[in-house]
């Protein structure tokens, strides 16, 4: 018996073999067990299933792209917005320089007119011409140009009695093609917030009536009575009381108030221009509200 218990009396030595030896078979057994459950070949199967992810995610993309390309429609280049210009690739001091020419109340009338006043590359014109829509008038009236390239707008002659436009009703502009409810309401609205139209050109300050259909809109109705304007000195109003004027906003207000405290007071209307933000293009509409107080 007692040679029998000598078999199973092992030295501490021997005891941590036989326990490493052990512990060696039951992660053997676990690493066979795994593998043969398919565990570690889940790892390729995770590959395969990124690689159609990404398929589908990149054939989604290509969609987007698709969907989202910027497509030019026909337009009259003399009202491309800051905006607009960007889009169509033209450059900021390209656009400045067809704003400036806008805010002295003058039109580009042909591509060649477009060149000269806004120095744009032939590739970006070849680009943008096929889509230029100018009135119908430009191309009948050029021997009435006032200075080589620039066409001066003729007198629209008209069969009917022309009617004030400051008296105009929403129902009669309907009458105009083009016109309907939401445009005649938005005309009279942005009247009514002005207190009255001073010029023909401040049609062009509402939003959605095209210039084809304020030509249509001009041989019915102008401006015949103008509204009496208490003109804002833009040396002495504060923000807020700039701000009223429906063209510059409470923000912009701000920036002239505190341009005319760095700069000390205004001198002339196109010291305004240099303010950021300001609406270089409608200047000549914006100054019939305001004047300048040099004392």
């Amino acid at each position: 018996m007692k040679k029998f218990k000598s078999h199973f009396q092992f030295s501490k030595e021997q005891q941590s073999g036989i326990f490493f030896l052990l512990l060696f078979i039951v992660i053997l057994q676990v690493v066979y067990f795994l593998v043969r459950n398919g565990v570690f070949t889940s790892s390729t199967n995770g590959l395969t299933h990124n690689a159609e992810l990404q398929s589908k995610i990149d054939s989604l993309k290509n969609q987007s792209i698709e969907k989202n390309t910027f497509k030019i429609y026909p337009f009259n280049p003399n009202y491309i917005s800051d905006y607009k210009g960007y889009t169509l690739g033209m450059s900021v001091e390209e656009i400045d320089r067809l704003h400036s020419y806008r805010a002295l109340n003058k039109y580009v009338n042909s591509t060649a007119d477009f060149k000269e006043v806004t120095k744009v590359s032939d590739s970006l014109l070849g680009v943008l011409s096929p889509y230029f829509k100018f009135p119908d008038w430009t191309s009948k009236n050029k021997k009435n140009a006032t200075s080589v390239g620039f066409v001066k707008k003729p007198i629209v002659s008209t069969a009917y009695d022309v009617a004030d436009i400051n008296a105009v009703t929403a129902e009669e502009l309907q009458k105009i093609n083009g016109i309907g409810e939401k445009l005649s309401a938005r005309i009279i609205k942005f009247r009514d917030r002005l207190g009255g139209f001073l010029v023909n050109d401040q049609l062009l300050d509402v939003y959605g009536l095209s210039p084809e259909v304020v030509v249509r809109l001009l041989k019915r109705y102008k401006v015949i009575s103008k509204p009496n304007v208490v003109l804002i000195d833009v040396n002495n109003a504060t923000a807020y009381e700039i701000s009223k004027l429906i063209y510059i906003k409470y923000d912009l207000a701000k920036r002239i108030v505190a341009y005319r405290e760095e700069n000390g007071a205004f001198t002339s209307f196109a010291d305004l221009i240099n303010i950021e933000g300001f609406p270089a293009n409608k200047i000549d509409r914006i100054k019939l509200y305001l004047s300048i107080d040099k004392k």
